[in-house]
């Protein structure tokens, strides 16, 4: 039998043990958490406007921010989403975003908001947001859009035909397209979970960049001759956004 001295050192070690479990299970909890929310982060205060000049600043969380005392209703205000954009462009589609940089109340709250603009047959080109998801919603006309898997998922193609009234869901950093199939316009508002979602065209930034890439990558890339990639490269990538 244990003497009474021996069960106590029993039980410290087994209260040790234990410890060190929790604190195991509690790290890797954080760990995980931190990494769910790795997007824009969570708001320190109320709100915090964003602010050009850091000498009127006086908090910062992801921008400069102006004193809570001095702001005002204009910094949470954006008008003129009702107007149409100019679609008249070779991919026609525009896009009106409406972020931190239009509503600088925006900045910390993690979401913004963005009207897209289709001429018949337009498109907003396929395209990624690396800082968010988007939420799309038809309001009028009828849009084919779609996004497509990461590799880790074989790129597959999740696509649908949204009619007014309906909602899809790009997730994030996804590429993802929409096209007005109708012979009328088509306009959609888009909500994106963060004040700065990004974005990133496709064609634009592979054949279009500044400066351009080495046409040996991209010959190899896509398998094709320097010829073609030369055209690509020598094209206008117009940017809707």
């Amino acid at each position: 039998k244990h003497s009474y001295k021996e069960k106590s050192n029993l039980l410290q070690v087994k209260m040790i043990k234990i410890g060190i479990h929790f604190l195991v299970a509690t790290a890797t909890l954080a760990l995980a958490l931190s990494l769910a929310y790795a997007s824009d982060p969570s708001p320190l205060q109320d709100f915090c406007v964003a602010i050009k000049d850091p000498k009127s600043a006086v908090f910062v969380n992801g921008k400069f921010c102006k004193d809570p005392k001095r702001a005002i209703a204009k910094d949470f205000f954006y008008s003129g989403l009702n107007i149409p954009g100019n679609t008249s462009n070779p991919v026609g589609s525009i896009v009106t975003p409406v972020n931190v940089d239009q509503i600088p109340g925006l900045n910390t709250l993690g979401i913004s908001l963005a009207r897209i603009d289709f001429a018949p047959y337009g498109l907003n080109p396929p395209h990624t947001h690396p800082r968010a998801t988007e939420i799309l919603f038809v309001l009028e006309g009828t849009l084919y859009v779609g996004f497509v898997t990461s590799n880790q998922d074989n790129n597959r193609l999740f696509t649908k035909v949204l009619y007014p009234g309906d909602v899809f869901v790009f997730p994030e950093g996804l590429i993802h397209f929409q096209f007005n199939q109708g012979k009328t316009n088509a306009v959609a508002f888009g909500g994106l979970s963060s004040q700065n979602p990004g974005v990133i065209t496709i064609a634009n930034a592979v054949f279009g960049s500044t400066p351009p890439i080495s046409a040996d990558v991209l010959t190899k890339a896509f398998q094709v001759d320097k010829e073609i990639i030369d055209h690509l490269q020598a094209q206008f990538w117009w940017d809707n956004n």
